[in-house]
């Protein structure tokens, strides 16, 4: 039975090449730019392209002479559609790829990363592996602390290639810590002071509100996620003062430069959710994107490298493109994030925050971006403000010209023509 099927469905496939039903999209040119590339996420606009799968199912191929060889490809609809893939292996700098991009029903992808929820939390796999868990439902911690530190809307566990936890959760010197999470330390908002980070002080919390779209592809899988800052302190109850959307992409991205790693974006849009601006006050630490890392680092078995050559001894207050961190797993080798800013953020080069070495006298690792730490930031109704952030995680190590070269992929892509 199962052969006779394969035999109808390779009648299919010729009879559709026969009738000519393969139909040419576009042809595409990809140029490498000055660099080397691997792993890479590239896209294109297809604006103006009959892109409309209705008729066919979108499939893209590689050109190498007479060869053509199909890569995965995956569609972002929307107002300005874009198709996404990676160019597989290696592409030297200043190389020229060709690619066609057809449709054709006969083509069949397979969703590779892929999204799955329960009610409690959202999981990522890659290839069945998982890489990130994103919680939806409240986290409490346990009975003998205080429920104001229980929380949604946060990643934890973040996983290694290896499997190697790199985050934690809760810990006894800082309950409110979440893994990688994003709150704000000195807010103002509706003429007083609130507090979204610190939890303990009851002022304000974050908290999963839904999602906008779950995705699982080829190319990449992830989700949106709103996020509401709620002030416990307003006139006639609590107060949403800030909405908060984000969008969570693990790539496809394999292996980069020989070595299995995962590579996944955070972007965060803020806005008001009232009519009430909202002003992120100046502060050493909250905002931008938060690390707690692993119980199993300390001072003598972790690191901290920065673009700009800062190791965790002086990097506190400094600025910096990208920030590597990781440390040793007992019998479980090396692991580590690169963690990279992109130019559109504020205050790029962004300020961070890392703790020292003598944190809480065992040496904790924690990271940050910190987009207020020098300069405060006001919000005003009715725009968007956008945070970028691409985290490379790895087993192993790596050096500073593999964390450059990573973060010009993520900040400075390859050029991608349509052809005529």
């Amino acid at each position: 039975m199962k052969i006779n099927k394969l035999i109808v469905l390779i009648l299919i496939l010729v009879f559709s090449r026969a009738m000519g039903q393969e139909m040419v999209v576009a042809k595409f040119s990809v140029n490498a730019g000055s660099i080397k590339r691997s792993g890479t996420p590239v896209s294109v606009s297809l604006e103006g392209l009959d892109y409309n799968t209705d008729k066919g199912a979108l499939h893209l191929f590689e050109i190498k002479g007479k060869v053509r060889s199909e890569v995965q490809c995956q569609l972002e609809a929307g107002n300005a559609p874009r198709l996404w893939w990676i160019p597989e292996g290696e592409t030297a700098a200043n190389v020229d790829r060709k690619f066609i991009l057809i449709k054709d029903s006969t083509y069949f992808a397979k969703n590779v990363v892929t999204t799955e929820m329960n009610s409690r939390v959202l999981t990522i796999k890659n290839n069945k592996e998982k890489v990130i868990q994103y919680n939806i439902g409240d986290v409490f911690p346990p009975d003998t602390v205080s429920e104001l530190y229980k929380r949604s809307g946060f990643i934890h566990p973040l996983w290694s290639p290896s499997g190697n936890v790199m985050t934690r959760i809760m810990a006894p010197d800082h309950w409110h810590h979440l893994g990688i999470w994003n709150p704000w330390t000195k807010t103002h908002f509706e003429g007083h002071s609130t507090d979204f980070w610190n939890l303990l002080e009851g002022q304000g919390t974050v908290r999963f509100a839904g999602f906008n779209s779950l995705i699982s592809g080829p190319v990449y899988g992830g989700f949106k996620a709103r996020q509401e800052h709620v002030d416990f302190q307003c006139k006639g109850g609590d107060k949403v003062a800030m909405n908060e959307v984000w969008d969570v992409r693990v790539w496809n991205v394999g292996t980069y430069g020989g070595v299995k790693v995962w590579l996944w974006d955070l972007t965060s849009t803020l806005n008001c959710a009232s009519s009430s601006p909202i002003t992120l006050e100046a502060y050493r630490y909250g905002g931008g994107i938060g690390y707690r890392a692993t119980d199993e680092w300390n001072a003598s078995n972790s690191w901290v490298m920065t673009s700009e050559g800062k190791a965790r001894k002086d990097a506190d207050g400094t600025r910096a493109r990208w920030c590597d961190v990781g440390g040793q797993f007992a019998g479980k080798g090396t692991s580590g994030i690169l963690f990279m800013s992109h130019p559109s953020n504020r205050e790029y080069p962004e300020p961070m925050r890392v703790w020292p070495e003598n944190m809480n006298g065992h040496g904790d690792v924690y990271f940050e971006f910190c987009p207020i730490r020098d300069k405060s930031w006001e919000l005003k109704p009715g725009n968007d403000y956008v945070l970028k952030y691409r985290m490379l995680v790895y087993d192993g190590k790596i050096d500073a010209q593999i964390a450059e070269q990573v973060w010009k992929d993520f900040t400075n892509p390859p050029i991608v023509t349509i052809e005529k």
